[in-house]
């Protein structure tokens, strides 16, 4: 997904199923408190199941560690989150982490990173994946995604009513309509995918699918293995 404008600019008027109500105020994040998390939670992987300990596995097993856990590596520091759940399977996680940073960040890092956070964010959205969104909304404002984007997609507010957003061009309007119908519509609607066929080539849909599919496979892990925010993180997604 270069996510690199492809022919003339078009606007996309589609349509998309509602996403769960939000109020339009500002948004006050709540803090995680040791009380909001399920007994049977392990408090060093925040999720069902223990961390996986390096020396547990298999020598090949731990080669799948060490290209996720390295200096390199966004995990660095260690394994956590969904990730962390991943290595139950370490040969899917050495498929499934090639592909994420392939999604998230291109060949050789050149993904525009506030396109993509626009992808993710809309797709957290759509899921209401609280831990999703408490984790890239940061990343999306760092990468220079405006303020009004960012809560125009947190409310979950119809496009056609967006014209005077900051920011939001027939690139942004494109990414936020094909993930509410990825994830809302039995399938994608043809203006939309002509739209963003336009705009970003056929290469570029795929990309832009196969992002908005991860963050859907990376849900799944979440809801599968409770995966908790840490106490003092912030959920920053008002959900009822």
């Amino acid at each position: 997904m270069g996510l690199t404008a492809c022919g003339a600019p078009v606007n996309n008027e589609t349509a998309a199923a509602e996403p769960t109500a939000l109020s339009s105020a500002p948004v006050v994040p709540r803090e995680v408190s040791g009380a909001d998390i399920p007994a049977d939670i392990h408090e060093d992987s925040w999720a069902r199941l223990p961390t996986v300990a390096r020396e547990s596995l298999s020598p090949e097993n731990q080669r799948v560690f060490d290209l996720i856990v390295n200096p390199d590596s966004t995990y660095a520091g260690g394994l956590r989150g969904p990730v962390g759940m991943w290595m139950y399977s370490p040969r899917m996680a050495e498929h499934i982490f090639a592909a994420r940073d392939y999604l998230r960040f291109g060949n050789d890092g050149e993904r525009d990173q506030r396109l993509a956070e626009l992808a993710i964010i809309a797709t957290a959205r759509e899921l209401d994946s609280q831990y999703e969104w408490s984790a890239h909304e940061p990343a999306a404002r760092r990468e220079g995604l405006e303020e009004e984007i960012i809560e125009l997609v947190r409310t979950g507010r119809s496009l056609p009513e967006t014209q005077t957003v900051p920011g939001l061009g027939d690139r942004e309007r494109a990414i936020i309509q094909v993930a509410r119908e990825l994830v809302n519509e039995p399938k994608l609607s043809r203006d939309a995918f002509e739209t963003a066929q336009r705009l970003f080539g056929n290469e570029g849909v795929m990309d832009l699918a196969g992002l908005i599919g991860y963050y859907t496979f990376v849900n799944y892990t979440l809801k599968t293995f409770d995966v908790q925010r840490a106490p003092g993180s912030e959920l920053l997604l008002p959900l009822p």
